[in-house]
């Protein structure tokens, strides 16, 4: 086959002018060719005789292991080859097999002398077992290895790979590919019999045929699509590639990045598909920063297609939501690798302001907060279950009216609701603070309020205010003398003026006296609107996430929120799978989270199963909640 390329285009999805990203490694508009093939002949085509019995070395199998350890600690491991010869009986691909007795089977090969090259011993061992006695020069062509087992012990297991513990296998076996003639005659020892046994027949049949016998389907398929496959997409995208590949399977925004990936493809294996059923691969512009922005492609998995493309900075791309209920989104999906391309400087994100509290008394607290959170005894329980696993959900935070009337405000409300992103990253709607109904406004007030950074302190044992004592002020023998004078003042003034009580607040403090000194308490939030398909992702940029923090999470509009809807919030530890803490959203619930450095929280994706909730309610769109961050 042979094609001449176009000019590539240096514009669209996903290159979009990026020329600094063009491959510098192979040369440009080469011929498009699949020169390596397997050619497969009939077994009517070959002639079968027979010749002297060909005994093994050993007698017993304790024998063999013991001349295999005798020989170990002459000339070290053992290397042995086997070919793997095909043929086509009825169009179906079967695999030549030695076959002693009634239930044993091999492939044709054995060991190897020391230093002897593996392909001219291979094709000593085929001539030694099935070449011609009329002294006639049999052609073995020996393809590629497909293959690899070790044997990690003096003992029969061998496995497709090293194990972690051991550092001396005693025996490494490779299988060859052997290409065979159009026709040839094959003389086979009278104490063996060569038969052909289907390919199909052989998967997954360990009992049958043995492990390594057994794993020839996935290796003769991996070669078929990971190896001739790869050359020719090294020529189509004249990317340099290795023999590497990463089998997955993805869903949200992301670009596909990482060390060696080149060529990202899917072979679909879907029924009759359609756009209803969901399932579509989205392609992504960017930006400036190399950041996903919008959709400009949409791709319809379709029986049999392959879908392949370049992975770089900017190949962001998702797969949507599949909503069909019946169908099943089956493919094949991974990718190549090869030479890494240069990446772009990280983008860093300007983080979100933060600012000290907002000057209120505890006046605003009685006016909204549940009076059973404002009793000092309650409020030291509350401490206590806190301190115990720094997490704690508090349920009617709010008083009923407030809480009824904030709802409705954010239900009927012309608020301005603006879309975050990027996509790589979060996708869900924040309301514009400057534009929020009155009652909405309160209570945004009402958690970035003084008042609420002392109820805080109580509740968590966090100095969020200067009124609240803290551990570090009586146990922080590191300060220096007059830095734990002046801790000491503080704490003790702390103590006569107010007793730690949210009462000891008064209004005539001066707005912003805490911002004076070096580690003033602060504050971020939004308030944030979850519908179908929103969700944030956990990434490795965001500046404001790696430190320690006290979260606060306010549901609000809640009703019938099912759990399989998605939404909640999960806490993991970094570099780790399973989950530390999951938030679900339950209406006028306070969620209060310490998080550390190696923290991280993510909220998962809303799926279509929450739509069933928009049908029955028109006017429950999802779910709200406020979302604060509090700094020591």
């Amino acid at each position: 086959m042979s094609v001449t390329l176009p000019n590539r285009s240096q514009t669209g999805w996903p290159r979009r002018g990026l020329n600094q990203f063009d491959n510098k490694y192979m040369q440009q508009n080469k011929p498009l060719t699949l020169e390596r093939t397997i050619n497969l002949y009939p077994l009517t085509n070959y002639t079968f005789g027979t010749k002297e019995p060909l005994y093994e070395k050993d007698s017993s199998v304790a024998a063999r292991f013991q001349r295999m350890r005798e020989e170990f600690d002459k000339t070290g491991m053992r290397r042995t080859v086997e070919g793997v010869l095909i043929v086509h009986e009825h169009r179906l691909p079967h695999v030549l097999l030695l076959q002693l007795g009634t239930t044993f089977f091999k492939l044709p090969g054995g060991e190897l002398n020391p230093g002897e090259d593996e392909v001219e011993g291979l094709k000593r061992l085929m001539t030694e077992i099935l070449g011609r006695q009329d002294g006639v020069q049999q052609d073995w062509v020996i393809d590629d290895c497909i293959g690899n087992w070790w044997r990690p012990n003096f003992e029969p297991p061998q496995y497709p790979y090293i194990p972690a513990h051991i550092t001396k296998p005693k025996e490494h076996k490779k299988l060859f590919l052997v290409q065979l003639q159009e026709k040839a005659l094959f003389a086979v020892p009278k104490n063996y019999k060569l038969v052909a046994a289907p390919l199909f027949e052989l998967y997954d049949n360990a009992p049958g045929y043995g492990p390594i016998i057994s794993s020839l389907p996935q290796l003769l398929s991996r070669k078929v699509l990971f190896e001739q496959f790869r050359s020719w997409l090294s020529e189509v995208m004249q990317v340099e590639l290795e023999n590497t590949v990463d089998i997955s399977y993805v869903l949200l925004c992301h670009d596909d990045e990482l060390e060696g990936r080149r060529i990202a493809f899917i072979l679909y294996l879907v029924p009759p598909w359609d756009r209803s059923d969901g399932g579509t691969l989205d392609l992504y512009s960017t930006d400036e920063h190399c950041q996903p922005q919008q959709i400009v492609k949409s791709l319809l998995p379709s029986l049999n297609t392959l879908v392949f493309f370049e992975v770089s900075p900017v190949s962001f791309h998702q797969v949507s939501e599949v909503t069909s209920e019946g169908k099943r989104r089956l493919s094949v999906s991974g990718w190549f690798h090869g030479r890494s391309l240069e990446r772009p400087p990280r983008y860093m994100e300007p983080t979100q302001p933060r600012t000290p509290h907002i000057p209120r008394d505890e006046s605003l607290l009685y006016e909204w907060v549940n009076p059973q959170y404002m009793d000092l005894a309650y409020q030291a329980q509350v401490q206590e279950e806190f301190e115990e696993s720094s997490e704690i959900l508090l349920k009617d935070f709010l008083k009923a009216d407030k809480f009824d009337m904030v709802c409705e405000a954010l239900r009927k409300s012309d608020i301005v609701w603006k879309r975050r992103g990027p996509p790589n990253k979060r996708c869900y709607e924040c309301a514009e603070e400057a534009v929020l109904p009155e009652c909405v406004s309160q209570c945004w007030e009402l958690l970035a309020s003084e008042a609420m950074f002392l109820l805080l302190s109580n509740f968590t044992g966090l100095k969020l205010h200067y009124l609240a004592s803290g551990d570090d002020d009586d146990n922080d023998e590191e300060e220096d003398d007059e830095e734990k004078e002046e801790a000491d003042e503080t704490v003790a003034g702390s103590s006569d003026a107010a007793g730690n009580s949210i009462d000891g607040l008064e209004e005539k403090e001066a707005p912003g006296k805490t911002m004076e000194e070096p580690s003033a308490p602060v504050c971020r939030g939004e308030l944030r609107r979850w519908r179908h398909g929103d969700y944030t992702i956990v990434h490795d940029t965001d500046v404001g996430n790696a430190e320690f923090a006290l979260d606060l999470l306010l549901f609000l509009g809640c009703e019938d929120w099912q759990t399989e809807y998605g939404g909640f919030t999960s806490y993991i530890a970094n570099g780790e799978d399973e989950e530390l803490l999951t938030i679900y959203p339950e209406n006028n619930s306070l969620a209060l989270v310490y998080r550390d450095k190696e923290t991280l929280k993510f909220v998962k994706h809303v799926n279509h199963q929450s739509l069933e909730r928009l049908r029955k309610n028109p006017d429950r769109q999802g779910f709200y909640d406020f979302s604060f961050v509090y700094y020591e």
